[in-house]
Formats: structure tokens, sequence, C-alpha cells
């Protein structure tokens, strides 16, 4: 059976997505950057053999904007819960509610993170000792989870807007007695000179990031700021 890929994703609406990137850029330059990435990602997760996809979108009222974007066959379901430990966490149980073995939960804001990472995570899952899968961010998060079962304590208690978001996560597996597999480190591009560096890195695969990749080149230029 397949396992499932969940995408946390935001409508992108001007000054609620991407809000660190401004300035330099612009509101409006920062929403058509983020919906690039939302365009990259899905097309990468959708190209994973023996990988299902969803997407977890907020707020509950921007379904016909995902409907749009979406592939069909992509399933689509609202975030529930007050932060975003809550929200993983239901989401999670939603997975593992379909029936899923093994259910991965990944951010919207790194889109060359490569496909293989993604199927890593999933093998280490299925055939290795791991209980949890972290992808650790630079920025002290981490960009994907990875659950065969559900521990709700992994999601509960945690300040979601520090920098010890990884820190706290594995000391909460080390709590509860859980084996932990740690995928390379990516690096989120919240700030501008997270933009900058992710236009320095070397060139991703064709399937992965290069519409981001256009578009970042794009605004870069046209604000001058580099």
């Amino acid at each position: 059976m397949a396992d499932l890929i969940i995408i946390f994703a935001k409508e992108p609406r001007p000054g609620e997505v991407k809000t660190r990137l401004t300035p330099p850029l612009s509101p409006e330059m920062a929403c058509r950057l983020y919906q690039c990435f939302l365009e990259d990602i899905i097309k990468e997760t959708a190209r994973l053999p023996g990988m299902e996809t969803a997407l977890a979108y907020t707020p509950a009222g921007a379904l016909g904007f995902f409907q749009g974007l979406a592939p069909p066959g992509l399933r689509l379901v609202a975030q529930e819960g007050q932060d975003l430990g809550q929200r993983q966490a239901r989401a999670f149980a939603r997975g593992f509610a379909w029936g899923f073995e093994a259910v991965l939960v990944r951010g919207s804001d790194t889109p060359d993170l490569p496909g293989d990472i993604m199927l890593e995570a999933r093998e280490k899952l299925r055939v290795g000792p791991a209980q949890v899968v972290l992808g650790p961010s630079l920025d002290g998060g981490y960009y994907l989870i990875g659950l065969k079962t559900l521990y709700p304590r992994l999601f509960e208690g945690l300040c979601w807007s520090s920098d010890a978001v990884l820190a706290d996560t594995l000391s909460r597996c080390r709590e509860l007695n859980l084996e932990v597999y740690l995928l390379p480190t990516w690096r989120d591009i919240d700030t501008y000179a997270d933009l900058l560096e992710f236009l320095r890195r070397p060139a991703s695969p064709p399937q992965s990031g290069w519409r981001s990749s256009r578009m970042a080149r794009e605004l870069v230029t046209a604000t001058g700021a580099e």
C-alpha cells in the first residue's frame, strides 16, 4: 500500500504569507513567490513512487483556491487546531484513519527539497528502527516529520514560534523512548537572506524548484537588493 505525504500550506494572500520577505519584496511579490513554492512542491511530491499526496490548507475558506491549484486525485483537507502542534497531530490522525501505514507531514517553505529526501524518510519508517523521522531546518525547526503511529505528546506544550522546536521535539522523543532518524538539514526560505542563499545553491533537478527559482530571480532583480 502507498504511504502518505501531507503538505501544509496557506492560501497565498498578500500580507499574510512570506511576510519576512517584505521589504524588500512587496506583499504582492511575496505572495506570487509563495504560490510558486506550492506549485513546485505539489509537482515534486506527486511524482514520488509509492506515495499519495494530501494538502492540509488554511484558512478553512480556501478550498476553492486549492481545488484550482491541485491536480486531480490530490486529497484536500482543512487544517484543524489552535496551534501548529494540534494541526499536525490532527493531520496525522486523519492520515492513519485513511489506512496509511506511514505518514509524512512537510512544510511549504522548502520548494527545492529533493524528492529523494522524502523517499528516504519513508524508507526509514518502513524498514528501519525509526519511529520518528525529522528533517532539521537551519532555523531550529523542522521541515518534515514522519510517523508510523501517532504520539500526541510530540505535539503538546511546545513553543512553535521559537528556534527550539527541533530541540524540544527531540527531548520529547527521548522522554517517550522513541527512536529518531534525522534527515539532511535543509534551509527554509523565510527571510530575504534565505532567498538569496536559495538562488546561490546548485541548480535543482528539473522536477524540483524550477518555477520558484525563476520567480525568485525575477523578483530579486526587480528589487535590486542583492
